[in-house]
């Protein structure tokens, strides 16, 4: 059986993944192709088109289109809860009751529109939605390879109305206990204080969590932002998650946040440094998260962990590394399995596992999230041939033991080898590298190629034969989505890669998985005694991560990045005259 599945349901993140007969095959975002970050208001036209060339999928092979949003019946009590909880705002309050649906007609619109634009007969291929937090839980659920009963959790934004999602899975069916409905979003308040403290909502929350460690989560009191008793969950709308005429709003701009935020907190931050008091309001922020979910996870899924020992996550707040750790902490999960993809684009492959295991496919465990295009040495020997910046390169026998000795020599590297990487990490394939032990190449970076905040922590990517040592723990983490604790010996070793709180967001690297990067691994040990590399998204501040041999050509000359090794050639400036 083959199944698309098609994200962008909420206008921004769209994506497409394939399935053919319960495997991941393909996976791709759309703003990947069209260099626009969230890619908001388009559908995923080129990566519907990368995976059906990919797996040469001819349009009238499709067995169903599926796609992470379905209509709500008048009576649910999600479109109840908005209601009252939105009385404020009548216009948004009637439309829940009496024109709920239309978001979702919308939605049906747009990717009717597609599947006809690429020939897809939705008499023969239907088109099947799935509601938003379940097709969260099934991406998380189908694809961790537990098997037997396991708790699930989903907590991000919103969906249709469902901000949360408790539940868990048994023989390969999703069993929902809880779900809280908008306004009463964990991640919609993170998101409202994001843009609080001065950064892009949808983008900026990963500078949140990198912030708070450098402030005091004691100093200020949050816990007015909502309540909670562990059961029921309230967020503070005079606050925060506001719509209409509560917004606060600054040059024509509105936010998810009103006025009496700033009466009570001061001005919105702006700027890239971190000062007070907003690194503590960060710090509050992120400690009131890990706190409440804690609670809420207890009360919902705890007599479920203690059982199973085994938790799934996805949505949005699934890639806060912090929390991760936190939940990772508690003596009832043994496993934790993070979606990689873990926000919006990652409903793609959820929506579609659901369905294919809806109708008898057996959905396989996910392997890697090496999911996207691949460029042949011809095609890259053409994009140099044809680059303006006339740039120098040279055929390498040995690529890794090139890589290794640039990075031993203390210079970052961009690294273009294989498949893209399906979600929001560079995990070796679309990478910009450093030697961790060299001081100051993470500012170097940061300064001179990224052009992002200079406060912000860099990842480590180590090989899987010392990470148990580094890490202290031999949980995986092959897609960056835990923090540990590094140990005591390691941080002296590795500085450029341990944050201010003395934890790394790590990516355990398995041969299997990317042999070629594993090997670059292993020739940085041979020559500087450091098996772990520094590893970053290979694009500038504010652009999605680089896709084709053009995008990375195009970076590369429009940064002071001096090396970039692409597939199997080495290419270099030339010198200035």
């Amino acid at each position: 059986m083959i199944v698309l599945g098609l994200s962008g349901s909420l206008t921004h993140d769209p994506s497409a993944a394939l399935f053919i007969d319960g495997e991941l095959v393909a996976a791709a975002e759309e703003e990947r192709f069209l260099r626009d970050k969230h890619a908001k208001n388009r559908w995923p036209y080129h990566a519907t088109r990368f995976c059906l060339d990919f797996a040469e999928v001819k349009p009238d092979k499709i067995d169903y289109v599926a796609f992470p949003f379905a209509e709500i019946g008048c009576t649910h009590p999600g479109r109840l809860h908005f209601a009252k909880r939105y009385w404020y705002a009548p216009d948004r309050a009637l439309n829940a009751l009496f024109n709920g649906n239309r978001h979702f007609r919308r939605n049906r619109r747009g990717i009717l529109q597609l599947m006809a634009d690429f020939g897809i007969d939705a008499q023969r291929s239907p088109f099947v939605p799935v509601e938003h937090h379940l097709a969260h839980a099934a991406s998380a659920y189908h694809l961790s390879g537990f098997a037997g009963k396991c708790a699930i959790l989903g907590i991000d934004g919103k969906g249709e109305y469902a901000t949360t999602f408790f539940g868990y899975g048994e023989n390969g069916v999703i069993h929902k206990i809880k779900e809280f409905y908008d306004p009463d979003s964990l991640g919609g308040v993170y998101g409202a204080l994001t843009q609080y403290l001065g950064f892009e909502m949808l983008d900026g929350e990963f500078k949140v969590m990198g912030m708070a460690p450098y402030g005091d989560p004691d100093k200020y009191d949050f816990s007015r932002l909502w309540d909670c008793d562990g059961r029921n969950f309230k967020v503070n709308t005079d606050l925060v998650n506001v719509v209409g005429l509560r917004r606060y709003k600054d040059r024509q701009r509105g936010y998810y946040f009103s006025s009496k935020l700033i009466d009570w907190l001061g001005p919105k931050r702006s700027g890239d440094e971190i000062d007070d008091p907003y690194i503590d309001y960060a710090a509050a922020l992120q400690k009131q998260l890990e706190e409440t979910s804690l609670q809420l996870v207890e009360n919902y899924l705890g007599d479920i962990l203690r059982e199973s020992g085994r938790l799934c996550f996805a949505g949005g707040v699934a890639l806060n590394v912090k929390l991760n750790q936190r939940l990772l902490e508690l003596d009832c999960i043994k496993e934790l399995f993070v979606q990689p993809a873990a926000s919006d684009a990652g409903t793609a492959i959820g929506a579609a596992a659901f369905v294919a295991r809806q109708h008898g496919d057996k959905v396989k465990k996910l392997k890697h999230v090496y999911l996207g295009p691949a460029y042949s040495n011809e095609q890259c020997l053409a994009a140099l041939e044809k680059h303006p910046g006339k740039p120098e390169w040279r055929k390498i026998e040995n690529v890794p033991a090139a890589g290794a000795r640039i990075l031993a020599e203390g210079h970052p590297l961009a690294w273009f080898q294989g498949r893209m990487e399906f979600g929001p990490r560079a995990l070796g394939c679309r990478s910009i590298l450093g030697d961790p032990s060299h001081r100051g190449v993470a500012d170097r970076i940061n300064a001179q190629i990224k052009y992002r905040e200079r406060w912000r922590p860099f990842c480590p990517s180590m090989l899987d034969t010392v990470a148990a040592e580094i890490l202290q723990t031999d949980h995986p983490a092959p897609y960056m989505t835990f923090a540990f604790t590094v140990a005591a010996e390691w941080k002296a070793k590795i500085p450029e890669v341990v944050h201010e709180d003395g934890t790394a967001r790590a990516q355990i690297v398995e041969r299997e998985t990317n042999p070629r990067y594993y090997a670059l691994l292993e020739e940085l040990a041979k020559l500087r005694g450091i098996p772990v590399v520094l590893n970053t998204s290979l694009n500038r501040r504010g652009e999605p991560m680089i896709c084709s041999p053009e995008d990375a050509l195009n970076m590369f000359y429009g940064c002071e990045l001096e090396y970039l090794m692409l597939e199997d050639f080495l290419v270099t400036k030339k010198p200035a005259a």
